[in-house]
């Protein structure tokens, strides 16, 4: 990026924020600045919702047909396969994650753009209803919702704001985006991709700003007709808040507190034992832990746990803190100061309720928002690190001892969006996944998520799915249209 960049985009123009603010874009494995972007706010936003509103109301891409929609996502798809070092390298700085974290999202954006292509192409002309009579024409058709809110959050900007432009297009729509204030570059990026695929002017909008600002704005926007927001719990409550008043549609993934629950006969073999271990450290490390479907509760049978948790102590301790970009380099660092104080704050808690440090527990030596992989064993449901999202490389350990036990756990929790479960008995492991009130279960592995499948969670996760058929429904209308092909008198009324 260069030193400063319009990054506000409407109605086809990359422009500066009305009020000529700026804000400076923090590279956090060092805490020097490294760009600059526009600062927009509720001026910017209403400017980005009225193109977005022309585009829709009078311009050419909700009429465009299914099969050049689904064309012009298979060429960004191309333009990411194109640009996937320049743009995971990018992302590798913005967010703080390893190159390879970087890499692999955009493999991810590629792929979604793929999927939502290929399901347009697999369409029919509607549903058709049988109405029981041959006079009767009756099918049920899928028209786009309107203009699209979409604010997405700082720990996977590229791979959230994919998951819901993807589908937002491929269903016709327009949309203003509004990526996390802490790590837009890459959303700006993909924008630039999309006006280089051909996607016509005023379709896609972006207004780089603060979400009390710029967020609250396109909540309340009489304008939107959608609102799709990725976030924290309270960010995202006042978002439904808002959009409730213009009775919007509105879908929300507002994060989880994941267990990851180990059965003792997972562990029954040296390779068992090392494959839990190994998805344990996976589970709640990758990207310091800043992932709503991080594995950061850890439930494990008592019989295993001293086990378990010691070796799992040791080979966090062994996690290669650095610049992600960087040879050798595991794990990155927070993305912010604030995280980290965050991060801390929920450390120095749960050890004064009585958590025991494992592993972990500090900020190592220099600059920079590093924070060490930390262990805390001997936790309880009464704690705050338990209840609450950390966001942070934080694990806690739990145990069990029946499996009624390891469920009831798992399910003590607001939040409802992705859990794991490790056994060698495959009837216990499919049993207990289908007691687990989380939106993705994971069996023998955790992570891994299919554009093909559903994605979100039960409870205070939100609501609303991303990916899937389910993921492309979330930005339409269905409509019912009924064709008296032989109209005759009703005679209902004597006249």
């Amino acid at each position: 990026m260069s030193a400063a960049q319009q990054t506000i985009h409407v109605g086809g123009e990359w422009r500066a924020a009305v009020s000529g603010a700026t804000r400076e874009i923090i590279d956090p494995v060092d805490a020097t600045v490294f760009a600059v972007v526009s600062e927009g706010d509720v001026a910017d936003t209403d400017d980005a919702v009225a193109a977005a509103r022309a585009a829709f109301d009078d311009g050419s891409w909700p009429r465009t047909p299914a099969a050049d929609r689904a064309a012009l996502l298979r060429r960004v798809a191309g333009l990411l396969e194109r640009d996937r070092e320049r743009i995971g390298a990018l992302e590798s700085r913005d967010a703080g994650k390893t190159l390879e974290e970087g890499r692999v999202d955009v493999d991810c954006v590629r792929d979604a753009f793929l999927y939502f292509a290929d399901l347009l192409a697999a369409e029919s002309g509607g549903r058709v209803v049988d109405a029981g009579s041959d006079d009767i024409h009756s099918v049920v058709v899928h028209e786009p919702v309107g203009v699209c809110a979409l604010i997405t959050p700082w720990n996977y900007p590229l791979l959230q704001a994919s998951w819901k432009i993807a589908p937002a297009l491929a269903a016709g729509n327009t949309f203003v985006v509004k990526p996390s204030e802490i790590t837009p570059l890459t959303t700006v990026v993909l924008v630039e991709l999309l006006m280089e695929a051909g996607l016509p002017l005023g379709a896609a909008n972006i207004v780089t700003g603060p979400g009390a600002t710029v967020g609250a704005r396109l909540a309340e926007h009489p304008d939107v007709d959608l609102v799709s927001f990725t976030g924290g719990l309270v960010s995202g409550v006042k978002v439904a808040k808002a959009a409730a008043e213009g009775v919007k549609k509105v879908a929300l993934e507002l994060g989880g507190k994941n267990p990851n629950v180990v059965f003792a006969d997972a562990c029954a073999t040296d390779e068992g034992f090392d494959t839990a271990v190994d998805q344990a450290l996976n589970a709640a490390f990758i990207h310091s832990g800043q992932v709503c479907s991080a594995g950061s509760r850890l439930i494990v049978e008592e019989s295993v746990r001293e086990r378990f948790v010691t070796e799992l102590a040791r080979r966090a301790e062994r996690i290669r803190l650095g610049r992600g970009t960087d040879e050798g380099v595991e794990c990155g660092p927070l993305v912010s100061a604030a995280q980290l104080a965050k991060t801390q704050d929920f450390v120095a808690s749960a050890l004064k309720e009585g958590a025991v440090l494992r592993a972990g527990g500090e900020k190592p030596e220099g600059p920079g928002f590093f924070y060490r992989p930390t262990v805390l064993d001997h936790c309880h449901r009464d704690m705050r690190v338990i209840r609450e999202e950390v966001f942070g490389p934080v694990l806690t350990v739990e145990t069990f001892t029946t499996e009624d036990e390891a469920v009831a756990l798992a399910n003590d929790t607001e939040y409802g969006l992705a859990g794991g479960v490790w056994s060698a008995d495959t009837a216990r492991a499919r049993r207990v996944a289908a007691r687990l009130r989380h939106g993705t279960v994971w069996i023998n592995d955790f992570h891994p998520y299919l554009p093909q499948a559903e994605w979100g969670g039960f409870g205070k996760s939100g609501t609303g799915r991303e990916l899937g058929p389910t993921g492309l429904a979330e930005y339409r209308e269905s409509k019912h249209v009924y064709e008296n092909l032989a109209p005759r008198p009703v005679r209902w009324f004597a006249g």
